[in-house]
């Protein structure tokens, strides 16, 4: 089940493979302003535009300390072809038991021609340096989102 969290919350840690063998961790950026996107599914229209909008952003990000990480249910084998294929600069995470994003409330029951199923809910958390929730952004349209993104993490000092 999942859990509903709001600003102020610590952040759910997590341990999950990565794209490049290597594992991303929420203590990897004890200190650092996290960008957390959760996203449906790789190379789908509005994933790709949303991860290259945030890619585009990278050296914005990375001026006031913000790291970015993509979380979907892909595998990390898929990440890497995802990353290759559209030149991502940002890391992507490997959520395959849902365990993370059932913590951080975004696996959710969806409707879709009036069949439910389960699927990720495209929402961003900007995690602060003191590992606390400072923003949710939840059901993202991805135009434009990247921007008000990077204006929060600026924001936040």
């Amino acid at each position: 089940m999942s859990t509903k969290l709001g600003r102020g919350d610590k952040a759910p840690v997590f341990e999950l493979p990565g794209d490049q063998a290597k594992p991303c961790k929420l203590k990897s950026y004890a200190g650092k302003k996290l960008v957390l996107y959760f996203y449906p599914k790789d190379d789908t229209s509005g994933c790709t535009k949303e991860a290259i909008d945030f890619s585009a952003l990278r050296e914005e990000f990375d001026k006031i300390e913000t790291a970015i990480l993509g979380i979907s249910p892909d595998s990390p084998v898929t990440h890497g072809k995802f990353k290759t294929k559209h030149k991502l600069n940002l890391d992507l995470a490997s959520d395959e038991t849902k365990a993370v994003l059932e913590a951080y409330g975004v696996w959710t029951e969806k409707s879709m021609y009036g069949r439910k199923y389960m699927g990720v809910e495209r929402t961003t958390f900007l995690i602060g340096k003191n590992g606390k929730i400072a923003e949710i952004w939840s059901k993202v349209k991805v135009p434009g989102h990247a921007e008000a993104v990077l204006a929060a993490a600026r924001a936040l000092g």
